[in-house]
């Protein structure tokens, strides 16, 4: 309700009321969070509206599809019977474009993921908080933090979501479930830490991988050069990898910085990698479309 009567692009944005003509929607794109999608997402799809769902409410459904395009768009068909699509979880979106080639050709055992997050994340109250606690720094200001569960300015907050009694955030339990459920592997072992940065964009991972097969850098860097939706910058010599700053408004996943794992043992097979992408496209608006697109092939 606080957004009707605005325009975007020219159009002008309407109250979702019961009583609003869903009749002729063909396809419904839901990012006003799990609430919203618990009460519309299966009203729409039952009347043949095609539902992409960019909240966490259906992504473990079982019978809903949570999908990539690039890596597992023959999911596409589980849909036929509710037509809800799940959109993934931004920081899982962006590492799985990576993972995806590399399993196929390599096979893949274990996976450990540190990211980096963007304030850009929590929404455009979090992008505002950051901005006006670097004013309060600068001016000797104390900031009272109320997006973040403390200042997010010149810090690192180790928490995203909030903690279950097993130690893991809401963050990371996501990551690690829906990795899995897209890659189709329940056996893939997965473990996550989520930390927020003082970025105002882009989500930055460092993922170490243990693969089935024998694997070398060379031979990873050209699979996923291969790879769609996959740009790899890795020149050591040239101080060249992913930054936040330059992907930026991109909508490729960005890889670098490809490394042996020496910590693993003789007859084991590891890299290390960091993967960086702009989690309000590929991580949220961009991969919705996708699918759309997906289903109208």
């Amino acid at each position: 309700s606080k957004s009707a009567g605005k325009k975007i692009s020219g159009i002008s944005v309407e109250e979702l009321k019961d009583s609003t003509d869903l009749s002729k929607i063909d396809f419904a794109f839901l990012t006003a969070g799990s609430a919203v999608s618990k009460k519309w997402a299966e009203r729409l799809g039952k009347q043949g509206t095609w539902v992409i769902d960019n909240s966490s409410y259906f992504r473990m459904r079982a019978d809903v599809p949570l999908v990539v395009p690039e890596v597992n768009a023959k999911a596409l068909r589980m849909a036929k019977k509710h037509h809800i699509i799940a959109n993934p979880n931004c920081t899982t979106a962006q590492m799985v474009m990576v993972l995806a080639p590399i399993a196929k050709k390599f096979g893949l055992k274990r996976v450990v993921l540190s990211s980096y997050q963007a304030v850009s994340g929590k929404g455009q109250n979090g992008i505002e908080e950051f901005k006006s606690q670097i004013l309060d720094f600068q001016n000797g200001k104390k900031s009272n933090p109320k997006a973040f569960q403390h200042a997010i300015a010149f810090n690192c907050i180790p928490q995203i979501d909030v903690f279950g009694e097993d130690g893991f955030t809401g963050e990371e339990k996501k990551v690690m479930l829906e990795t899995k459920k897209i890659m189709g592997d329940q056996k893939l072992r997965v473990l996550a830490t989520c930390v927020r940065v003082p970025v105002l964009n882009c989500h930055s991972e460092s993922v170490l991988i243990q693969t089935k097969k024998a694997c070398t850098v060379k031979k990873v860097k050209e699979v996923l050069k291969n790879a769609d939706g996959i740009c790899v910058l890795d020149d050591p010599s040239r101080n060249l990898y992913p930054l936040a700053m330059n992907v930026s408004g991109k909508d490729e996943v960005f890889v670098g910085r490809i490394r042996k794992d020496p910590s693993l043992e003789r007859g084991q097979h590891g890299l290390s990698l960091w993967i960086v992408a702009d989690n309000l496209r590929k991580g949220a608006a961009l991969n919705a479309v996708q699918i759309a697109e997906e289903l109208l092939k």
